[in-house]
């Protein structure tokens, strides 16, 4: 039987239970209609990974101190903003199956929420002194803002290669769950060399958590975002681009016109699939991805065994085994 994120949780549940009650308390607001779409965000949170990954990562440098729980608050609230503004910007009206902001509100007080909780991030950073937390996590943001606009570079032209496909997902991906363990492993007070290691293990996490949620789109598991969503979004992931690469010039000028020209005709996105399918494309990236997978759980290793390290090895393989 698989793991829940209950289980997982176990080594923090106390202060993941005390993060919860911290968090509310920063995303308060005298202004009515702000403190209710706060109110709103918070009771429609997540599996609370990324806190996890900050917690786990602590306990297993040293110790969770104060300064863990405003680096798991500082990480959520710039992320959370992030999210507010991707719904406006894609013109998106579901956020995990629930409305968005943007839907609810409108889209000028949406990117205003977003702006708010992007203050409410450095405000916490700044009058704790947490000046190197909040440039961990600003670097984070920076590559994820670089990494939408180079995917959104490349959609136009469809001429990614598996080079700029992972250097797209570590951007986008990869650059928070490493930033997730980089704050982790700072607040607990270890040396550099330690905090670029913890890096680098959240950064192979994020790669691998991205490829699989782009196996998702070929109906390798039964629940998950809707079949095809990246092909119709004009996404080249990785399955695409391998089969792509083993394809002949007409039949590699097929797809590619598919993608570019009839992506909303379903029987058209299902040749694609089939294509991706019959081409190796979805075997290939599963060994892509659970290389990635090995490589993390090898680094983790390198740090102290405890039951922090047992749980952050089982949060890497829940992002790769979830169904959704």
């Amino acid at each position: 039987m698989p793991l829940s994120v209950a289980d997982i949780q176990a080594p923090i549940a106390a202060e993941m239970e005390l993060f919860e009650q911290k968090f509310r308390g920063q995303m308060k607001s005298d202004v009515m209609l702000l403190d209710q779409i706060m109110n709103y965000i918070v009771k429609r949170k997540g599996k609370q990974l990324r806190p996890m990954f900050v917690f786990l990562t602590a306990g297993v440098c040293g110790q969770i101190t104060e300064a863990t729980y405003r680096g798991a608050s500082l990480i959520e609230l710039l992320h959370t903003a992030t999210l507010v503004h991707d719904d406006v910007v894609d013109d998106s009206n579901y956020r995990r199956g629930f409305f968005s902001v943007n839907a609810l509100w409108k889209n000028k007080v949406a990117v205003l929420v977003g702006d708010y909780l992007l203050s409410r991030g450095l405000l916490l950073s700044v009058d704790n002194g947490d000046f190197e937390l909040l440039q961990i996590v600003s670097n984070a943001v920076r590559e994820i803002s670089e990494g939408e606009l180079l995917q959104l570079y490349k959609a136009r032209r469809l001429d990614i290669t598996e080079k700029v496909y992972y250097e797209i997902i570590r951007q986008k991906t990869a650059s928070l769950i490493a930033a997730c363990c980089a704050v982790g492993a700072r607040s607990a007070g270890v040396d550099t060399e330690t905090i670029e290691r913890a890096r680098f293990f959240g950064e192979k996490v994020g790669i691998a958590f991205q490829i699989k949620d782009d196996l998702f789109d070929y109906g390798t598991a039964e629940v998950g975002k809707p079949l095809g969503i990246d092909i119709k979004e004009k996404k080249m992931t990785l399955p695409l681009i391998y089969a792509l690469s083993k394809a002949s010039f007409l039949e590699k000028r097929r797809i590619i016109n598919i993608v570019k020209n009839d992506s909303e005709n379903p029987k058209k996105v299902d040749e694609v699939i089939a294509f991706v399918k019959n081409s190796g494309g979805i075997q290939y990236a599963t060994e892509a991805m659970n290389t990635y997978v090995a490589e993390a759980q090898s680094l983790l290793n390198s740090f102290p065994e405890s039951p922090y390290r047992q749980s952050l090895h089982q949060l890497v393989q829940y992002t790769i085994e979830r169904s959704k």
